[in-house]
């Protein structure tokens, strides 16, 4: 089970973290330069990033679940990187949400206000507005959360060189 727990971990992680490199360095820049217009590329990347919020939600929580497993079954010493590895998740996890539920809906309604392209309503337009003020945050956001991702991969890289991890308690 320790073992299985192990790997479901880190394909988490895999998909996650490689799903936000993957979004930020190949789809983004590759909608944004290749398809017709602004408006079309936003529809893409708005999408996948939705995709990938659900992805990172539902993957952190069973992440989270399987490290406070395996945080009970290690011993003491071994403890620390699973708290470390915990809040590291705990906070992508929750700077996702805060993106999927608030900022995401904020951006669409926004671009409602703006008459459905952004880019089309003039720049005094409330909507074009706020939305080019939260884009900034939404990618500063989804940088903060591949930042912490990185992190859960150095920690869980170092696990096995844990001495105290791979031990099991008996009861």
């Amino acid at each position: 089970m320790q073992t299985f727990l192990r790997a479901v971990r880190l394909l988490i992680m895999v998909l996650w973290v490689g799903g936000l490199c993957f979004f930020a360095f190949v789809v983004a820049p590759v909608a944004f330069s290749r398809l017709p217009s602004a408006h079309e590329a936003g529809l893409v990347v708005g999408g996948t990033l939705r995709i990938l919020h659900w992805i990172g939600l539902i993957g952190g929580l069973v992440f989270c679940l399987a490290n406070v497993w395996l945080w009970f079954r290690a011993e003491v010493p071994a403890r620390l990187g699973f708290a470390i590895q915990f809040v590291l998740v705990g906070m992508m996890l929750i700077v996702t949400a805060y993106s999927q539920f608030s900022i995401l809906p904020q951006m669409d309604r926004d671009q409602q206000i703006a008459g459905g392209i952004i880019e089309a309503a003039p720049l005094d337009n409330a909507g074009r507005i706020d939305f080019e003020r939260l884009h900034p945050w939404s990618e500063r956001l989804e940088g903060f959360v591949l930042l912490c991702g990185i992190g859960v991969v150095l920690v869980l890289s170092r696990e096995s060189q844990w001495p105290e991890t791979g031990k099991i308690k008996t009861i």
